[in-house]
């Protein structure tokens, strides 16, 4: 194919000749009509833009005359470009996009403190080792291109002796510049470790504090996929950071070395030190500035590519999510639709991207390339074509002008070659930092995100959550208070002094979501010891929101609540749901869970016959499982239990055999039932009605379903949130 070609090329050339234009000005005009079409692709964005700009101004105008003329104009838009837009902007809308400022190097700093906690620690031992074998290897690489200088010294002198020798050295320096190649990868995986574990650390005990991990995802909207942040952008930013620092260093030392060899190099030669480095400081920082002026603008671009994909990956988990209601529709037609043409716009985008990348990197190659190469020729080509203190040709017959003639051509030969490695080490160390600032704007965004997931596991720790859904309009009747758009919890938790106190009191406490949705908005009551609460109403009244309040996992918005102090070895409160979990281990991890089996021994508990491990999860059925869960609560004795439909998949007789086992144990139940069968076990009932009122009063002996024989104790303050007629407040009685 390549000699058609020329043979066409020739052809063509030869019979513009004949029509009287020469081959100089042929390939002239070719290479200045190449340029003036690259300067119309690079200018045809900005003024397709500008075009547009004034197109739209027209319209507007155009808009405004008709709509005086009562005529209105319709607005062309792409539906799913539209529906695109709207899910991208929402989910933008919860982050700051990071970039090079000085909040990253805030970041930064942060994170450095924690991955570097102190002067003297393993990860500044690492640090230094990797360093000191950064610099060796730039050494090396100056050695090593020294002796190939002087191997090819040799060659051209025909000094077979000295060449064998340099030879047998060349490959004696490959072992240490081997193994220093290979510690510094080993190092730089060894410092991202040791940062990743620093990080993780860090990371797992602000997770795990105060129940963040809870709280993180129930009650703070910042945060969606905290596995992802805690495993792969900590593992990235960690690797990043390690990377980018032998990526910065390393062209550093390479090139105030080099520049350091190049010059004692020249003045070997007798020639001018100054006229090089100027020469090359001039040609890279003009095409470095060229480069930065006509390079398209790919952040946004892969920006745009990311928002498409993202919306790609999300056409697909909707109908996993929603598969069979799809299948029930039979809307597939419309789904594959949707998936193709989110699909093309996708493909549409790349192929942009990759048109852009096809004219940057042929100008890029050719400054890089063949620019800087034709820089470093002329950079290597000055000492030898200005040096005057060797010879530079015969100038007689005689063995010793031959001699010193052969001698120069040696040296000039020597230094060409190792002037040149040089140059390409430099060259290579330019282009890598360079190139490093891709590197640190990805970087940006890893710290973006590290930093901001501790931040958020710090504050909602000390209990300040930020929830985007959460709006000053939910509030009823003045019950919460706001700040910036977000519920102030003005509530006490107040923990007894007393040991032997084992009451639990709730006082003015409204129960409130953590979407403000206010279920109750006042809730006053006392439990104690050996007072069996029952617990009913319909579903979303506020039961499970109790329980929630009660174990300190929701914030209290108002009141006080007081609870006991938490005994050495026996909690206040054990809950158990109606779906209880299974944890990984063996069928005695299920029992003794939270506990461990150290725990287990330090309370003088022993037994060996429930050792075998399984996937406890799939093993057992939903009925097994809540036995399990029961088994827990036998194990542990709390005070009170928290008993959310535990026993729904329980037989009748196994069931009411449980709750008394429990009441024989001292415990005292707090139970949400639908089971008319469980109210016997109870001595008084809370009943919600779904409205925000509520009834607190004994239960009769033997009880087995409850008729309350007036509304007088229902305790409303507020209005109720349904279209149901106001009733007048009352208070709720002492118990």
């Amino acid at each position: 194919m390549p000699t058609v070609i020329s043979k066409f090329a020739r052809k063509s050339f030869d019979k513009l000749e004949e029509l009287g234009y020469s081959k100089v000005a042929v390939s002239k005009g070719l290479v200045s009509t190449a340029l003036l079409a690259y300067c119309l692709k690079l200018s045809y964005p900005y003024i397709k833009q500008q075009l547009s700009a004034n197109e739209t101004k027209c319209d507007n105008g155009q808009l405004n005359r008709n709509e005086n003329n009562n005529l209105t104009k319709a607005d062309v838009e792409d539906p799913e470009e539209k529906i695109e837009k709207i899910i991208i902007e929402k989910k933008q809308r919860r982050r700051k996009q990071p970039g090079l400022n000085l909040e990253f190097i805030l970041q930064l700093r942060t994170l450095i403190q924690i991955m570097v906690p102190r002067v003297l620690c393993e990860e500044t031992g690492l640090l230094a080792v990797h360093t000191l074998c950064l610099i060796s290897r730039t050494f090396l690489s100056i050695y090593v291109a020294a002796m190939e200088g002087a191997i090819v010294k040799y060659i051209v002198r025909k000094d077979v002796k000295n060449f064998v020798l340099m030879l047998l050295k060349w490959f004696g320096i490959a072992i240490p510049a081997t193994f220093i190649n290979s510690m510094i990868r080993y190092l730089e995986n060894k410092l991202a470790l040791a940062f990743r574990t620093r990080l993780v650390n860090h990371a797992y005990k602000l997770y795990f504090k105060n129940q963040t991990y809870y709280k993180v995802s129930n009650l703070d909207g910042r945060i969606e996929n905290a596995d992802h942040r805690l495993t792969d952008d900590i593992s990235t930013f960690s690797s990043s950071v390690a990377h980018l620092y032998s990526h910065l260093t390393k062209p550093c030392f390479d090139l105030m070395l080099i520049g350091i060899a190049m010059a004692r190099s020249s003045r070997k030669m007798k020639a001018n030190i100054v006229m090089g480095p100027a020469l090359a400081t001039i040609v890279i920082g003009t095409t470095a500035h060229i480069m930065r002026v006509v390079s398209p603008k790919f952040g946004q671009l892969v920006s745009e590519e990311a928002n498409r994909n993202g919306y790609l990956r999300h056409v697909h988990s909707k109908i996993i999510t929603n598969a069979e209601e799809i299948a029930f529709y039979g809307g597939h037609k419309v789904e594959h639709a949707q998936l193709q043409d989110a699909y093309s716009r996708l493909v549409n985008q790349m192929n942009s991207i990759f048109t852009q990348k096809l004219w940057f990197i042929m100008l890029e190659q050719f400054f890089m390339k063949y620019v800087w190469s034709g820089t470093g020729m002329v950079m290597v080509s000055l000492p030898i074509l200005t040096t005057t203190g060797l010879p530079n040709g015969p100038h007689d017959r005689s063995n010793t002008i031959r001699s010193n003639t052969e001698h120069g051509v040696s040296e000039r030969t020597q230094y060409f070659t190792t002037a040149r490695n040089l140059l390409l080490s430099g060259a290579d160390a330019i282009e890598r930092l360079m190139s490093s600032y891709k590197e640190i704007v990805a970087l940006a965004g890893y710290t973006s995100r590290v930093a901001g997931m501790l931040e958020v596991f710090d504050e909602v720790s000390r209990g300040v959550y930020q929830k985007t859904v959460i709006t000053a309009d939910r509030n009823v009747a003045g019950i919460l208070e706001f700040k910036n758009d977000q519920p102030i919890a003005k509530g006490m938790i107040v923990c007894s002094d007393n040991e032997s106190d084992m009451t639990i009191s709730l006082e003015n406490v409204p129960v409130v979501t953590p979407n403000c949705d206010i279920v109750v908005s006042s809730l006053t009551l006392t439990i104690m010891p050996g007072m069996h609460l029952l617990i009913t109403g319909p579903n979303g009244c506020g039961k499970s929101s109790l329980f929630r309040i009660l174990s300190g996992l929701w914030p209290i918005y108002g009141g006080t609540l007081c609870i006991p102090k938490p005994a050495q070895g026996k909690p206040c409160m054990f809950y158990i749901p109606q779906r209880p979990y299974m944890s990984c281990g063996s069928l005695r991890d299920q029992i003794i869970y939270p506990d461990t089996r150290k725990d287990m021994l330090n309370k003088n508990i022993t037994e060996d016959s429930f050792d075998e491990i399984r996937d406890w999860k799939d093993t057992l059925s939903g009925g097994e499982k809540q036995r399990m869960a029961m088994a827990r609560l036998f194990y542990h004795k709390p005070h009170y239990a928290l008993l959310d439909e535990c026993t729904s998949a329980v037989s009748v007789d196994v069931e009411s055999s449980i709750y008394e086992t429990a009441k024989s144990m001292g415990i005292t139940l707090l139970t949400i039932t639908h089971r008319p069968t469980l109210w016997k076990f109870h001595t008084h009932i809370l009943e919600f009605d779904g409205q925000g009122g509520w009834v607190f009063e004994p239960l009769a002996k033997d009880a087995k379903q409850k008729v309350p024989k007036s509304r007088q104790s229902v305790y409303q303050n507020h209005k109720p949130f349904t279209d149901a007629p106001e009733t007048s407040p009352s208070a709720a009685p002492a118990v």
